[in-house]
């Protein structure tokens, strides 16, 4: 024969009898055991307590957990990759631009997001894309996603300091 030793909680307004406490046993199959059970009452309004503040910080948790994932949101507030591949002659990629790859240009930009958020169709030839980042059920991001070819220029935004073009001086004989 084993031992066991079972507790028992009960949500109950008046004490447990005897007899209830052998059907609860015999309910739980244990009736061939050496069987110990430790009866705890707890009074109903005491565990709607108990639940109601076990339900507040859960809220708490929730709530603290969606600012981060808002706050995360902020960084991306502004973000366009641009991302260089190898492309043939006709505009497609060699191999895909994925999920992964759109992490690892985040990262170089200092922003790091794991690649299991980022939703997005593999990209297999030049072009405009979008990437749906998701920190939260209720917090998503989208980042446009360019896609040019390795040799050609990336266009840039204008600065004051543009090159003037070179002035030819004629030689003196």
């Amino acid at each position: 024969m084993e031992n066991i030793n079972v507790q028992v909680y009960s949500l109950v307004s008046e004490p447990i009898s005897p007899i209830e406490k052998l059907k609860t046993i015999a309910k739980l199959g244990f009736a061939g055991a050496e069987f110990t059970a430790d009866f705890t009452e707890v009074p109903v309004e005491e565990m709607k307590k108990v639940l109601a503040e076990n339900l507040k910080q859960q809220a708490h948790k929730l709530a603290a957990i969606k600012a981060a994932a808002e706050k995360k949101a902020e960084e991306l507030n502004g973000v366009e990759l641009v991302i260089t591949a190898k492309v043939s002659a006709t505009g497609a990629t060699y191999g895909s631009v994925n999920a992964t790859t759109v992490a690892a240009e985040l990262g170089k930009k200092g922003i790091e997001v794991d690649r299991k958020i980022i939703t997005m169709r593999d990209i297999k030839h030049v072009g405009d894309f979008e990437a749906t980042i998701h920190f939260h059920k209720e917090v998503e991001v989208k980042v446009p996603v360019k896609v040019v070819a390795e040799n050609a220029q990336v266009e840039t935004p204008a600065t004051e300091a543009t090159e003037a073009p070179a002035t030819e001086t004629p030689a003196a004989e």
